[in-house]
């Protein structure tokens, strides 16, 4: 049976969870996923338990964080003063934003805490540092 490659299209199912068991994303219910294998589409450690699976193969990897979204950068948690948070913005714990960078891109950021002076942002991807963990289904390779 062939193997999924480098440059294959594929579609797979796909339950991810964190280390406590919660699903944080899931093909379940939906059309499954489909990526080209190296084509950058996905984080590298889900791009690597993929290359090699066989159709109607299944399995279950844990990827660790460097290989997922990268450690929780502390740099990248900002406190801004409230004065600086237009007035037709009405944040709350847990909403995410689209703020401007300092080089002019724009990133979302996650709202951690609000207090009469200030307001801290934390601008990680919300899965940085995390230890993944998939259940995989390989369905089609194209």
């Amino acid at each position: 049976m062939a193997q999924s490659k480098k440059g294959d299209s594929i579609k797979v199912h796909y339950t991810g969870t964190l280390t406590d068991g919660t699903v944080f994303d899931s093909s379940e219910g939906k059309d499954p996923l489909e990526v080209t294998l190296g084509s950058g589409a996905v984080i590298p450690g889900f791009d690597a338990a993929l290359t090699g699976m066989e159709v109607g193969e299944k399995k279950t990897v844990t990827i660790p964080y460097d290989k997922a979204y990268g450690p929780h950068n502390a740099e990248m948690v900002m406190q801004i003063p409230v004065s600086q948070v237009p007035e037709d913005m009405s944040p709350k714990i847990g909403n995410k934003m689209q703020v401007g960078g300092a080089a002019g891109e724009v990133m979302t950021v996650t709202v951690l805490d609000i207090t009469d002076d200030f307001i801290v942002l934390d601008a990680n991807p919300p899965l940085a540092g995390e230890n993944l963990t998939f259940a995989i289904e390989m369905i089609a390779i194209a």
